[in-house]
């Protein structure tokens, strides 16, 4: 079963593809928003393409278990998702996948990464959390 994550943003979204035998995610791209709303033609060439079975989309929260303020935006992309595509869409908690996702870029290449490499990594350890999680 193949699955595609995303890391959502107001500006970009980061994706990754991955599936449920070895439950592991691969970083694909980064979407750049237009006008504040998600890249349409882009994800739906990306769904086209990987065929995903479900979508998961982070949900970013606080320290302290509460919704950043700019989680219903989070919540409606999932909801277009879901009614675009027809298929499943799960929100997993996302809390400090892209501070990793960083720290693991800056490990591998001492260059301070780009931000589109940040945003898709994210959304790679995004959907891994996702399919973890799962029994």
């Amino acid at each position: 079963m193949t699955l595609l994550g995303f890391d959502f943003g107001p500006r970009k979204i980061g994706v990754a593809v991955g599936q449920m035998i070895t439950r592991s995610a691969t970083p694909l791209t980064t979407l750049r928003s237009q006008g504040e709303k998600p890249d349409w033609l882009r994800i739906e060439a990306l769904i086209r393409e990987w065929r995903p079975s479900a979508l998961v989309v982070g949900l970013p929260f606080q320290m302290d278990d509460t919704e950043v303020e700019w989680s219903p935006r989070v919540h409606r992309f999932a909801r277009q998702l879901e009614g675009r595509y027809r298929l499943p869409v799960h929100l997993v908690d996302e809390r400090l996948t892209s501070r990793e996702a960083h720290r693991q870029l800056a490990e591998r290449d001492r260059r301070t990464p780009t931000l589109e490499a940040v945003d898709a990594l994210a959304a790679a350890l995004i959907l891994e959390t996702w399919l973890c999680e799962q029994d």
